[in-house]
C-alpha cells in the first residue's frame, strides 16, 4: 500500500510545484492583492461599509483563505527550501500577522492587514529588483548619512551660535537647530518661513545658509541617488550575466548530447562496416 501511494502523492506535490510557478497563478495572485487592496480601502468608508459592509467582510476572509493556500502548497512544494527565500519569509510574516485574531488589545492588528497591499513587492519581478537595488544601496548610503550627520551637526552648532539669542525658537539649542535645518534642506517655506526672518537682524546670515542648501540639498542628496543607480545598474548586470551563463549551460548540454549522438552514429557505422568486411 505504502509503495502505491508514494507515487501518488509525488504526483500531487508535482502538480502543486506547476501550479504555484506558473504564470496564471502568479497572475492571479498579483489581481488578488490589487483587488484586496481596493476592499481594505473601502472598509475605511463608512458609507461602503454601511451598504456592503458584510460582503467586504466576506471577501477579505475569502483573500486571506487564498493567500493561506498559496503558502501552504509552496510549503509542501518546496519544503526547507521555502526558508532560504527572503521573500518567502516575507510573504509568510505578512499572512501569518493577517492569521492572528484581532480581538481586544489585539484589535489594532486589523490596520496591519493593509500590509498584504506590500506583497506585490515580492509577486512582480520588476518591484522585486528595485527592492534588491535599494538594498545593495544601503552600505553605500550609510556612508552618505555619516556624512550629513557630520554637515548637520556642525551646522547646528553654528546656528545655535550665531543665531540662537535673536531666534531661540528656531536656533535656540542644538536639537532646535537640527530640525529648522533639515526644513531648510528640504526647501520647506526655508526663505519666507526662516531665512528671510533672521536676515532682518543678521543681513549677513545667507552666507551661512546659501552654502548650506549648496552642499546638502544640491550635492549630498544627489549622491544618494547616485548610490541608487549604480546598485540597479549593478544588479541588472548581474542579472544579464546569469541569463547568459544560463544560455551558455543550455548550449554546452546540447552540444554535448549531439556529440554524443555523432559518436554513436560513427561506433553504428564503423560496425556496420565491420559487418560488410567480414561477410565479403
Amino acid at each position: 500500500m505504502q509503495e502505491a501511494t508514494l507515487p501518488s502523492g509525488q504526483n500531487v506535490i508535482e502538480r502543486l510545484r506547476r501550479l504555484v510557478e506558473s504564470r496564471r497563478f502568479t497572475g492571479f495572485i498579483t489581481a488578488v492583492i490589487l483587488f484586496n487592496a481596493v476592499t481594505l480601502g473601502l472598509e475605511t468608508w463608512s458609507y461602503a461599509m454601511e451598504v456592503a459592509g458584510g460582503l467586504l467582510v466576506a471577501i477579505d476572509r475569502i483573500v486571506l483563505a487564498i493567500f493561506v493556500f498559496e503558502m501552504i502548497a509552496k510549503l509542501l512544494v518546496y519544503r526547507q527550501a521555502f526558508f532560504r527565500s527572503g521573500w518567502n519569509i516575507f510573504d509568510l510574516t505578512i499572512v501569518g500577522i493577517a492569521l492572528v485574531p484581532a480581538a481586544g488589545p489585539l484589535t489594532v492588528l486589523r490596520a496591519l492587514r493593509i500590509l498584504r497591499v506590500l506583497r506585490l513587492l515580492s509577486v512582480v519581478p520588476q518591484m522585486r529588483s528595485v527592492v534588491a537595488a535599494l538594498i545593495g544601496a544601503i552600505p553605500g548610503m550609510g556612508s552618505i548619512a555619516a556624512v550629513m550627520s557630520l554637515i548637520f551637526y556642525v551646522g547646528s552648532v553654528l546656528a545655535t551660535k550665531l543665531f540662537g539669542a535673536a531666534f531661540p525658537d528656531w536656533f535656540g539649542s542644538i536639537g532646535a537647530s537640527a530640525y529648522s535645518l533639515f526644513q531648510i534642506m528640504t526647501l520647506e517655506s526655508w526663505s519666507m518661513g526662516i531665512v528671510r526672518p533672521v536676515m532682518e537682524v543678521y543681513p549677513w546670515a545667507w552666507l551661512f545658509f546659501v552654502p548650506f542648501i549648496l552642499i546638502t540639498t544640491f550635492a549630498v542628496l544627489n549622491l544618494v541617488v547616485a548610490v541608487i543607480v549604480n546598485s540597479m545598474q549593478t544588479l541588472h548586470e548581474a542579472e544579464q550575466k546569469e541569463e547568459r551563463e544560463a544560455e551558455r549551460q543550455i548550449v554546452h548540454e546540447e552540444t554535448a548530447a549531439l556529440t554524443g549522438e555523432v559518436r554513436a552514429m560513427r561506433q553504428e557505422l564503423s560496425e556496420i562496416k565491420a559487418l560488410l568486411g567480414a561477410k565479403a
